[in-house]
């Protein structure tokens, strides 16, 4: 008999654009085994306004199916999903974390007095303080989005082809103009998945430690290797 599947259970909106590696839908991102589940119609723009009440049944049904098929731990796809959190982990019998947001308030233990998380967000208008509350972090953490009119959207809800150079451009941009108008900035938490693939170029780029939904996978599937 094979050995049981030993995975961390990946939750997918309903999307079609490129993923490299680095990408959370890119399942040579990860160090060990990963099982993906599209949600049927879980648009970006349902999940970012908030507007995604009537898919919770579904994403109940998508971890359901991950746990069947051998997940240990499940995450998602998209980090507005935060603010479904408390309702995701009180109906499923896995470990869920639904956002990379909610390593801000464990990264603040980390840094040296007197700095502050930042975040890069796929949109700075959607990200509420209901959100943060969700993660367990502060409202008032100094946050950032990506221009809406930029790559990042073009990809993810225009329907543009994968420019690496142009994305990893207009995040730089995105994090120095964070950076520039909040100088106490210690380490960047990237909100959106799809922004991996550049984390270690802009780590070195600001001289700052990043983290993003590879960090949080790989720390919650660690700890359902213990024993």
């Amino acid at each position: 008999m094979s050995d049981p599947v030993n995975a961390l259970g990946i939750i997918m909106l309903d999307t079609a654009f490129e993923r490299p590696v680095g990408d959370v839908g890119n399942a040579e991102s990860w160090p060990f085994p990963v099982l993906y589940r599209k949600v049927s119609g879980a648009s970006v723009r349902a999940v970012v306004a908030g507007r995604d009440e009537s898919l919770l049944d579904a994403f109940v049904e998508a971890g359901e199916a991950l746990q069947r098929q051998g997940a240990r731990a499940l995450t998602t796809s998209c980090g507005f999903l935060v603010l479904r959190q408390s309702l995701l982990a009180s109906r499923l019998s896995l470990p869920v974390a639904t956002s990379s947001l909610m390593q801000i308030p464990l990264v603040m233990r980390f840094l040296p007095a007197g700095k502050r998380v930042g975040v890069v967000t796929y949109e700075r208008s959607s990200l509420t303080p209901a959100h943060f509350a969700q993660a367990g972090a502060d409202p008032d953490t100094p946050t950032v989005g990506l221009p809406k009119d930029g790559h990042f959207h073009g990809l993810i809800e225009g329907g543009e082809a994968y420019d690496r150079d142009n994305l990893e451009r207009e995040l730089t941009e995105t994090v120095g103009e964070l950076l520039a108008r909040q100088a106490d900035i210690g380490a960047i938490v990237f909100e959106c998945t799809n922004l991996p693939p550049f984390s270690a170029a802009i780590a070195r780029r600001f001289g700052l430690p990043v983290f993003d939904i590879l960090t949080m996978g790989r720390w919650l599937f660690a700890g359902t290797q213990a024993g």
